[in-house]
């Protein structure tokens, strides 16, 4: 049975994941990856979210505000290999937006890419919808920007 826990950028689990994401997207995109680098660096002013199976972390994600009233973007989404297409995803995101909601932001947005074709269909399917590039992803061909109403 898959549970979850709020916990801060410094937590061991939420680590190792990260680097086990940041591994997924050099390998999707190799030629760019350095240029995301900046964009990836979580702070304590992000809200984490980790599942685990058992006592084994096997995803994550996070938010944090964004310039604009009640704005928030999540970030550093992943799901180890073998959890996927098992709901694990949708069920972080849902915690996401639950707890954004109970902190008072009414919007999400996010950034995935063009490699990523099952991040964005799990982003459509659960109510994203495709909008113009914000910063820092503007004129990023390979960058898709979603938002959703919470």
């Amino acid at each position: 049975m898959t549970t979850f826990k709020r916990s801060t950028p410094s937590d061991p689990a939420f680590q190792k994941l990260i680097i086990e994401l940041d591994k997924d997207l050099w390998i999707r995109y190799p030629d760019i990856q350095q240029n995301f680098a900046p964009f990836n660096h979580v702070d304590d002013s992000f809200h984490i979210i980790l599942a685990y199976e058992g006592d084994v972390a096997v995803g994550c994600g996070c938010f944090r505000a964004m310039k604009g009233k009640g704005t928030m973007e999540i970030k550093r989404m992943y799901v180890v290999p073998a959890f996927r297409n098992q709901g694990t995803g949708k069920m972080i995101l849902q915690r996401l937006e639950e707890w954004a909601r109970e902190v008072g932001f009414v919007q999400s947005k996010l950034e995935t890419g063009i490699n990523q074709p099952e991040a964005i269909a799990a982003y459509e399917k659960m109510g994203y919808i495709r909008i113009p590039n914000f910063a820092p992803y503007i004129d990023v061909a390979e960058s898709i920007c979603m938002m959703k109403l919470l």
